[in-house]
């Protein structure tokens, strides 16, 4: 069981364990609040620019260690080990680790991933919530959690075991008297780009998964679509010379919103990250895309030359499909998307995606399969804490002709739950819908019908 230590120091996560009081501030009181106790308490002061220091060097040891992939995000002392496990162990050699999911789905762990699938096998993974603390009481309760055992030499079975997860002693003594399930390994790296491992706690759940994994994934597009996932506008750290903190209003402003600013079909919950000088902004927003442009795995990359260079094609200033980049299979739905109104800023946390072709309606279709139960049955299957890219790009996304009924029936669904006023008449006019028509009462009839 190695450490599960992220080397990296959180400046408000130091400071809020020491005053709880922080952790209910806004951004700016947040921020002002830490600064004040750094010149207050030069002790604490003192203690965090050790720490950081400490992590900073052990930081420089991983990325020059033999632990290809450590550098993808924080390193993680959990990535460093589980190379190091794979690194000792001899030729028909096995070991046993207990690893977080992100281990087993993570795209930090991807390489390790596939070079066990590679040069050896996974011979058994079993999953285990830490519901109430069952497994380990002092490690967070809503994580899961992979009991994992890898063996090395290329004459393993080219199957995969896996079973769970298991939220109690009981289900877990229940579970492994019976079958896991299997899996061949060519089925398995089909599934996604990083080798990551689903939650199929039974073998009906494989064939369902499977009835849902055989639509093309959503980074394949369709005949008259085609949508990119983009890292949200600013980054809510590096960003924060081009955002207002304290809470303002202003016709001149545009809201910057985070993860929980959304909803499903609740394009805005009022809750705000900061604001933006609309002028400022677009001028930042549009240097960035046209030198983005530039970049040939760039997501703006693949839009027309005159796109590009118009300012008013800018994503922020029209509705597009944003969804909550932190989520877990643990919450009550795991992914959460909304068509967000235009004029708003994205923080990192709500990142969206770029319509590189298609129209209005593609868009109205893409959101109403996005919010529905059967796609988030699936991506409980394989998120843990964060929807990355390699993620939603794997999303199964049916794909019916253009004069299918379900097809139009779903747009016009997505298009009146998502057009909820004015600030959408003019998308909602390139849909076929009208603005607004969708009272709270009939809301949950439509949704029904959409999921079914």
């Amino acid at each position: 069981n190695p450490p599960w230590e992220e080397v990296h120091v959180d400046q408000r996560v130091f400071w809020s364990l020491r005053f709880p009081g922080l952790r209910s501030l806004a951004v700016g009181p947040l921020n002002e609040g830490i600064e004040r106790l750094r010149a207050e308490r030069p002790d604490l002061e003192a203690e965090y620019q050790a720490e950081v220091e400490r992590v900073d060097a052990l930081r420089g040891v991983l990325l020059r260690g033999p632990y290809p992939g450590i550098g993808s995000g924080h390193p993680d002392l959990y990535k460093a080990f589980s190379w190091r496990f794979w690194q000792l162990v001899r030729e028909e050699g096995s070991v046993g680790i207990v690893l977080p999911r992100s281990a087993l789905a993570g795209a930090g762990s991807t390489l390790w991933r596939k070079t066990v699938l590679e040069s050896g096998s996974f011979t058994d993974v079993t999953m285990v919530t830490n519901t109430a603390g069952w497994v380990f009481p002092s490690a967070e309760h809503r994580y899961t959690i992979g009991f994992v055992a890898i063996s090395k030499g290329a004459g393993q079975d080219r199957v995969l075991h896996v079973s769970g997860p298991y939220s109690s002693m009981d289900e877990f003594s229940r579970g492994r008297r019976e079958s896991s399930a299997v899996i061949s390994v060519d089925d398995f790296q089909a599934w996604t780009d990083s080798a990551s491992f689903p939650l199929l706690p039974s073998e009906r759940s494989i064939d369902l998964f499977m009835k849902l994994r055989s639509q093309d994934r959503l980074d394949l597009g369709a005949d008259d679509w085609s949508f990119r996932p983009v890292q949200g506008d600013l980054n809510a750290t590096t960003g924060r010379p081009h955002m207002i903190l304290e809470p303002v209003t202003s016709d001149e402003l545009w809201p910057v919103y985070k993860g929980a600013s959304f909803n499903l079909w609740m394009p805005d919950t009022a809750e705000r990250y900061a604001f933006a000088d609309l002028r400022l902004i677009t001028e930042v927003l549009q240097r960035r895309r046209v030198a983005s442009s530039r970049r040939r795995n760039s997501a703006f990359a693949e839009l027309p030359h005159a796109t590009v260079d118009d300012v008013s094609t800018l994503p922020c200033m029209h509705p597009r499909i944003s969804y909550r980049r932190i989520a877990r299979a643990t919450d009550s739905r795991t992914l959460i998307a909304a068509l967000v109104p235009p004029n708003v800023i994205l923080t990192d946390k709500a990142a969206y995606l770029l319509r590189t072709t298609g129209d209005q309606t593609a868009e109205a279709y893409l959101i109403g399969v996005l919010s529905s139960i059967p796609l988030d049955w699936f991506a409980r299957r394989i998120v843990e804490v964060q929807v990355d890219f390699h993620v939603i790009n794997s999303f199964p996304i049916p794909r019916p002709v253009l004069d299918d009924s379900r097809r139009s029936r779903i747009v016009e669904l997505s298009g009146r739950l998502a057009a909820v006023d004015d600030r959408y008449a003019d998308w909602a006019e390139a849909v076929g819908v009208p603005v607004g028509s969708v009272s709270e009462e009939a809301k949950p009839e439509l949704i029904a019908e959409l999921d079914a």
